[in-house]
């Protein structure tokens, strides 16, 4: 239920969420977003909800979508889709991140104990995709048959980043 995209014809880079996350969208409606390490490259000039100025911040899902269905290319970024019923705690001192992070490599870790869906953009060069629940895997699956199944996936080729 983790996927990594690396080489598709679907989308014009792999980190763009417009894409990416189509398939199961709608089933992301009553998530809120923490999102962490976010680095990105804007294509165009829009007001986008984000602060840079700090390590992490919170989006409704309204301002997710505002966000993955910007004009811009994320680089880095871990995004964390919790169910609206929790309250999103996080330890400031132990950030979920991506780089130099052998967990994200590992089948199954999701870096927050209430997130139902992590998404990793690493380095712009590729998208992983963890899921908890097997029917928004199977989904997302059925979109992009290309997508690798983590577990399968030889980390060899991001050696830099481990």
């Amino acid at each position: 239920m983790n996927w990594i995209l690396k080489d598709s014809d679907k989308i014009e880079f792999h980190t763009k969420l417009s894409i990416v996350l189509k398939p199961i969208e709608a089933e992301l409606k009553d998530m809120n977003w923490l999102i962490t390490d976010f680095d990105y490259l804007p294509l165009s000039k829009e007001d986008l909800p984000i602060d840079l100025n700090h390590d992490y911040f919170v989006l409704s899902f309204k301002d997710f979508q505002r966000l993955i269905h910007a004009d811009m290319q994320i680089i880095w970024g871990v995004l964390l889709g919790i169910p609206s019923t929790f309250l999103i705690e996080v330890d400031k001192d132990n950030l979920p991140y991506a780089e130099f992070n052998n967990l994200v490599w590992k089948d199954g870790n999701i870096q927050h104990p209430n997130a139902q869906i992590e998404i990793i953009c690493f380095d712009s060069s590729c998208t992983i995709v963890k899921f908890r629940d097997r029917h928004l895997s199977n989904k997302f699956k059925v979109c992009f048959e290309e997508a690798i199944e983590l577990e399968k996936f030889s980390n060899n080729s991001y050696p830099d980043y481990l």
